[in-house]
C-alpha cells in the first residue's frame, strides 16, 4: 500500500491519513482481512508523528473501515469498501448542503423526510 500526503492539503494530517487509507481502500490497494503495517511505520513512511497516524486510524475504526485486534494489529474491515464509499459520499452531500446554505439539522431533517 502506497500512502502519500499532500503538502498543500489544508486538512488537519490525521485526516489526511485516514484519507488516504480510504483511497487505498476504495482503489483496491487493499481489500477486506489484509493487515496494515504498525503505525510506526506508516508514521515513519509518511513524515508524521506516530500519535497523528494513530488518530486517522481511530477514526477508520469509528467508521468501520478498520478493525483494531489486540495481538494481531489492524486490518481492512469486512465490507470497508462500500462503507468507505458510503462515508465519502455523506461527506460530499453534507459539503454541498453547506455550500448551499443548509446546517446540519436542517440536512437531517430532509434526510429524515425521506425515509
Amino acid at each position: 500500500m502506497l500512502l502519500k500526503l499532500s503538502l498543500g492539503d489544508t486538512r488537519p494530517l490525521h485526516e489526511q491519513v485516514a484519507g488516504a487509507i480510504r483511497r487505498a481502500v476504495a482503489e483496491g490497494e487493499c481489500a477486506p482481512g489484509d493487515k496494515l503495517p504498525p503505525a510506526r511505520e506508516l508514521a515513519r513512511a509518511l513524515g508524521v508523528n506516530t500519535n497523528t497516524v494513530l488518530r486517522g486510524l481511530r477514526t477508520l475504526r469509528d467508521e468501520g473501515v478498520l478493525e483494531f485486534r489486540r495481538g494481531r494489529g489492524i486490518t481492512i474491515a469486512g465490507g470497508a469498501d462500500e462503507r468507505a464509499e458510503l462515508v465519502a459520499r455523506v461527506r460530499q452531500l453534507v459539503a454541498d448542503a453547506a455550500k448551499a446554505g443548509y446546517s446540519a439539522d436542517e440536512l437531517v431533517e430532509l434526510i429524515r423526510g425521506m425515509t
